[in-house]
């Protein structure tokens, strides 16, 4: 016999990985399934849009209207004002939302104290594992006109008068809506930028003290240009939920007195899809939303590679 043929076959490298990963890869196919199903298996529902889609009758027997979906979405004054208010309230999220995780992660690296620091992310994170449901529930428990904790409290101290209307007038509610948001989402995003400031060499840090640079000093030549790409690629990945909105939150703080700003694409689109059923208009409102994210994505992209960074793509 030869020495080939005595010599042992040589396994495939993705066959040496899930052999000892076997396990890893079985509980992967559940949440892929579901990827699958409710992200890419719809995909043929969207010829809908050309429709006046009925479900009794289905595709075969609703009548074909071509682009005039399209033509009554962008004519409708209900659709333009959920349009606006998406747009709005998703740049004013961004404004305030998105530095306030890279506030946190600095302040928490900056903490000496381990227990009291595990001790401080464990709460900062809590919020983000409560729904909506239950996170609006307390916001009104907090923020009534007259039994409120916080309006009491302000007028225990003098501070006002009557209550404020926080729930009821749009002002006030804006900004309740606005730094809930913040709260639950700030602690939960700072696990990333923890993650890259960890990967910061230490040595950086150690010749920046000894060229006696302080502690700001460190933060803003050092932590902050190594967190760059990954604020980068959070920023991109934002701007492309510029034109979302969530039915969830919204629906927790719903009231018909601030029915002008709550009224928002989510709405608009469960409003006529599932309320009304005209799955054709709500489809093409939902497509036009996603298509623009999209594109805002790739604008991003293509601006932060322009710029130096890697970017998504």
């Amino acid at each position: 016999m030869t020495k080939e043929a005595n010599a042992p076959r040589k396994i495939s490298p993705w066959k040496k990985t899930v052999r000892r990963d076997w396990q890893l890869y079985l509980l992967l196919i559940f949440p892929l399934a579901l990827v699958f199903l409710f992200n890419y298996a719809a995909y043929p529902g969207l010829r809908m849009i050309f429709y006046d889609y009925k479900v009794m009758k289905g595709f075969d027997g609703s009548k074909w209207v071509g682009l005039s979906n399209f033509k009554t979405l962008f004519s409708s004054s209900q659709f333009l004002s959920a349009l606006k208010n998406s747009m709005v309230f998703n740049v004013l999220d961004l404004i305030l939302g998105f530095p306030m995780p890279i506030i946190l992660a600095l302040m928490l690296n900056e903490l000496r104290f381990k227990h009291f620091k595990k001790v401080s992310q464990t709460i900062l994170y809590l919020p983000h594992f409560l729904s909506w449901a239950v996170i609006g529930s307390v916001a009104f428990a907090l923020f009534r006109t007259s039994s409120g904790f916080v309006n009491i409290l302000l007028e225990k101290w003098g501070l006002i008068d009557e209550g404020i209307p926080f729930l009821t007038d749009k002002w006030h509610w804006a900004a309740v809506y606005l730094l809930v948001a913040v709260w639950q989402s700030m602690g939960w995003g700072t696990i990333l930028y923890l993650a890259a400031i960890s990967s910061i060499s230490g040595e950086l840090y150690e010749a920046a003290m000894i060229d006696g640079a302080n502690r700001w000093q460190r933060m803003w030549h050092i932590t902050l240009p190594g967190m760059r790409s990954t604020i980068v690629t959070l920023l991109i990945l934002s701007l492309g939920r510029i034109m979302g909105s969530n039915l969830e939150r919204l629906t927790a703080f719903d009231n018909a007195l601030v029915r002008d700003f709550q009224y928002q694409l989510a709405v608009y689109v469960y409003q006529f899809g599932l309320k009304s059923q005209h799955f054709s208009l709500a489809t093409a409102a939902n497509l036009f939303q996603s298509t623009i994210g999209l594109i805002l994505v790739l604008i991003s992209d293509r601006i932060a590679k322009a710029l130096g960074e890697n970017g998504l793509l």
